[in-house]
């Protein structure tokens, strides 16, 4: 899956020990553009927290994963991050979509070539 937006916010980076040995992770708040915008918080885990180095009002497109696991009975979720492209986030600056009648064309119905 992939989400576009831009980096809102950055939590403190964690870091700590486990039976695979030492972790890090950096959770980023990205918002969506559009007309409802969604705010989603995403983490980003090891040298890829490095290899990405996000900043705030970055504009980019994570390729993420959702994991849920379920620890004393509840249930957490992950969204995590694999891979980061830089750019505009999908915002305004996509083209136009062409005018299918250019200016001094007019639709006519009195040519029938459709197929069926």
């Amino acid at each position: 899956m992939e989400i576009t937006g831009k980096i809102v916010q950055m939590l403190p980076e964690q870091s700590g020990s486990g039976r695979n040995g030492t972790w890090r992770k950096q959770e980023v708040i990205l918002e969506t553009a559009g007309q409802y915008p969604k705010k989603v918080c995403l983490a980003i885990w090891g040298d890829k927290i490095d290899q990405f180095a996000v900043k705030p009002n970055d504009e980019l497109t994570a390729s993420i994963e959702v994991e849920s696991r379920e620890y004393n009975g509840r249930w957490y979720t992950d969204v995590k991050v694999w891979k980061v492209a830089r750019g505009n986030g999908g915002g305004s600056s996509a083209p136009a979509p062409a005018d299918p009648y250019p200016a001094g064309e007019t639709f006519s119905s009195d040519t029938d070539d459709l197929p069926f």
